[in-house]
């Protein structure tokens, strides 16, 4: 189960961000997790949204280069050493974590974690064995 994320490239200037969320927005589309990584002339902007394939169309009309790319999303729980669990999981096997982010929501008494694999359909079987819940699409942008 992969969930996509919309990465978009942008130049680390004042406004750039507000003219992404402000397309989005135009386009009644709902951000559900938001992630920025940054250098010191450029960006990448990873979001979650409620309507993938609209957005990138939106981006890329508004002059964006966008792309998406495959994520796994994840329920875990939110106590301390909930995270070290899942990672413990990943770790015993070789799975590499590339990169990671939190959801700002809930799901029941559980967390989300949204996370980048290297190997992304081993990781989602392993997690699944673990009893590690693997969220649909449907499942985050439902949040």
């Amino acid at each position: 189960m992969m969930v996509e994320q919309v990465a978009i490239f942008i130049e680390n200037r004042s406004g750039r961000l507000a003219e992404v969320t402000g397309i989005l927005a135009q386009a009644n589309i709902n951000i559900r997790a938001i992630f920025v990584a940054d250098t010191a002339d450029f960006g990448i902007l990873r979001v979650i949204v409620d309507q993938p394939e609209k957005a990138v169309r939106a981006l890329k009309e508004g002059g964006f280069t966008v792309s998406i790319t495959p994520v796994v999303a994840i329920e875990m729980p939110d106590r301390p050493g909930g995270l070290w669990g899942v990672l413990k999981t990943l770790e015993s096997i070789g799975l590499n974590v590339e990169y990671m982010y939190a959801v700002i929501t809930r799901s029941g008494n559980n967390a989300v974690v949204v996370f980048r694999f290297d190997e992304p359909e081993r990781a989602v079987r392993v997690l699944q064995e673990a009893g590690i819940r693997v969220l649909s699409s449907q499942d985050v942008y439902g949040l």
